[in-house]
């Protein structure tokens, strides 16, 4: 699917949906277009990375009891 975005050097363009999560990340999208309008990057909620974090609690798996 393509996105329409209003880079940071002001011109708009269209780009790959999967591409947009690391051209927000690089900086260079200044705002993309939700089908609810424009998303002003740093403004309005974006997602954010996805940060894969480790659980911090017990262990509470019993050894043996993978589902197959």
């Amino acid at each position: 699917m393509l996105v329409q975005v209003h880079w940071t050097n002001k011109r708009y363009d269209y780009v790959k949906d999967y591409m947009l999560d690391s051209l927000i990340e690089a900086g260079v999208v200044a705002r993309f277009l939700r089908s609810s309008g424009w998303v002003i990057v740093g403004v309005d909620p974006v997602r954010s990375p996805k940060i894969h974090k480790s659980y911090a609690g017990p262990e509470r798996r019993h050894p043996g009891s993978a589902v197959a």
